[in-house]
């Protein structure tokens, strides 16, 4: 079982990177196109990599909660952060969004390039006050276009079982705007771990909760209201 995981995993990333030399440097060739269409154009790429892992490492999802986001028309989203898995899949089962990633990643070949002309929140992590100064200011644009935007409220991965306390940067921005919370939570990490390349077969569960109304209310509070539902959803899955 473990070698045939190799086996998967190898093929899989092999695919990956064929499809990622295909279809993102088309992101940002085709600059000139309206920056919907070129949402779209990434989101083939999200496509393949969901279809392939799913086809070659027998790694699908399920979802839990969507009726939760079906009459919302933009949020703020707060989900538990424990592979890259995620940051793929989320581009697929939310609407057009905006992420608060680090800075660096945007140097990535191809991927990174593509990503850069997606208009994410890309900060310096070494700056915590200007990241959060970014943060506010370029998330209410986001929000005001009509962007959902994307938080990791732990601020880096972790693994399964594992919590961290949640960054107060996505509650801050939803007591400066008013738009509501969605709390996210799944268990990605059990099937693609951060750091190991290896995806195991199974199905990881996304539960999205209900939406948290922000509007009058202090950050701290609507932080807590989050982690709540999230840590408690992780120990139901």
């Amino acid at each position: 079982m473990t070698l045939l995981v190799y086996l998967r995993s190898a093929v899989f990333l092999f695919c990956a990177i064929i499809t990622t030399i295909t279809v993102t440097p088309w992101v940002v060739i085709l600059g000139f196109l309206p920056f919907a269409t070129r949402y779209q154009i990434a989101n083939i790429w999200v496509k393949l990599v969901l279809w392939e892992v799913e086809m070659i490492c027998g790694l699908r999802y399920e979802i839990e909660g969507l009726e939760h986001i079906k009459n919302i028309p933009t949020a703020i989203v707060l989900c538990k952060h424990q592979s890259a898995w995620e940051t793929i899949a989320l581009r697929k089962i939310l609407p057009m969004q905006s992420n608060l990633l680090k800075k660096s990643l945007l140097k990535i070949p191809f991927w990174g390039w593509a990503m850069a002309s997606l208009k994410p929140i890309a900060i310096n992590r070494n700056n915590q006050r200007a990241a959060l100064a970014q943060l506010l200011k370029q998330g209410q644009e986001r929000l005001a276009e009509g962007f959902w935007v994307i938080v990791f409220p732990e601020g880096t991965r972790t693994a399964p079982g594992e919590t961290k306390k949640f960054n107060a940067g996505g509650a801050l921005l939803a007591e400066k705007t008013g738009y509501p919370v969605i709390p996210m939570a799944h268990n990605a990490g059990r099937f693609w771990a951060r750091y190991s390349f290896l995806k195991y077969p199974g199905v990881i569960k996304v539960k999205i909760g209900p939406a948290i109304p922000t509007a009058g209310r202090k950050a701290k509070e609507i932080n807590q209201e989050a982690e709540t539902w999230i840590n408690q959803a992780m120990q139901d899955l």
